[in-house]
């Protein structure tokens, strides 16, 4: 009887116990299960195309990029087309007259001009870009390097009043013009591949910009001789963050009145010797050297190096990086022609 007892107590706390579980399983089941969000993997960020020689953003990258001997005597300013240019170099040819070396890519002038004659030293600056070159004459140095086989170029002896125009306002030397349009069928005469874009140069972020330090560097005045003629002077606008360029005058476009306006002036000193009785001269491009930096009305003392071709800022070793927008680079024989304010 009481073995009798025992299992049905047994068999009751089992019942009961069941009866447990199935109650919890059912209250766990209604508990709502927290729903799962699947993540769509983000965009990447467009990325922003830049020019390759200003660093400003584009839609059009353009193509290969083009250099023109400018003249600076005094009977061809206003120039035409040099406010455009994305790389200005400024160099002695002559005595202490300077001609401009412009090297286009980002913006075609519809003008450009007047267009003088070469010299060996501009073409080895354009060879940096692996720009398509433009001039209306040549030194027998310049000649020999660009009829080496190794260049593309347009000369306007050659092309006098057909692709290269003469102005009625100007007497010559002083009144060569070329349109871009007329460049490029120059190169499609002379079969030159004008597609490929130059190398892009190393350009700082906002960010960077606006943290630059050094002296003030609001103004630099480059002397070539004791003339007023061939000065040059650079001054710092704030409202545009460029410096604008004055010589007697300021120097702004002659059919726009478009001022020239670079965001970087480099001033590097190169040894220069003359060689001839003409007073051509050669210039040392390769040897590296002491150098003023102008940025975001900042001075620094710098080196520049030739890097592949391209005259170049270093600071304590490391490739200083422009500013974005145009740059200015003179030449001069010594830093002590130079000026800072």
């Amino acid at each position: 009887m009481k073995t009798i007892k025992k299992n049905l107590q047994r068999l009751l706390a089992a019942v009961m116990l069941l009866a447990l579980c199935t109650a919890c399983v059912k209250e766990e089941s209604s508990v709502p299960k927290p729903s799962v969000i699947k993540q769509e993997p983000s965009a990447p960020a467009e990325e922003i195309s830049i020019y390759p020689l200003t660093g400003l953003p584009s839609e059009n990258l353009g193509n290969r990029a083009f250099a023109v001997m400018i003249n600076n005597h005094p009977a061809a300013r206003p120039q035409s087309g040099l406010h455009k240019a994305d790389i200005v170099y400024e160099v002695l040819a002559e005595g202490s007259i300077t001609r401009f070396l412009a090297i286009y890519q980002s913006e075609l002038p519809d003008m450009i001009g007047p267009v003088r004659s070469a010299r060996e030293y501009y073409v080895d600056l354009s060879d940096g870009y692996n720009a398509f070159f433009v001039s209306h004459g040549w030194s027998p140095q310049a000649r020999e390097r660009l009829e080496d086989g190794n260049h593309d170029f347009l000369n306007g002896m050659f092309y006098d009043g057909t692709l290269f125009q003469r102005a009625d306002f100007r007497k010559a030397p002083h009144n060569s013009y070329i349109s871009s349009e007329h460049i490029k069928k120059g190169a499609e005469l002379n079969k030159a591949d004008f597609s490929q874009r130059p190398d892009p140069l190393p350009f700082m972020k906002a960010v960077e910009v606006n943290k630059l330090q050094g002296k003030s560097g609001a103004e630099a005045i480059i002397r070539y001789d004791k003339s007023d003629t061939f000065e040059s002077q650079f001054i710092y606008d704030k409202q545009s963050q460029t410096y604008f360029r004055y010589s007697t005058e300021q120097t702004k476009d002659l059919e726009s009145d478009e001022a020239v306006a670079p965001s970087n002036v480099l001033i590097a000193e190169m040894t220069h010797e003359i060689m001839d009785k003409q007073g051509r001269r050669s210039i040392n491009l390769t040897e590296g050297g002491k150098a003023i930096l102008l940025q975001h009305g900042v001075s620094r003392e710098v080196e520049w190096r030739n890097a592949d071709g391209r005259i170049l800022p270093y600071l304590n070793g490391e490739q200083v990086k422009l500013v974005p927008g145009k740059t200015w680079i003179s030449i001069v024989p010594h830093l002590n022609q130079v000026t800072i304010h």
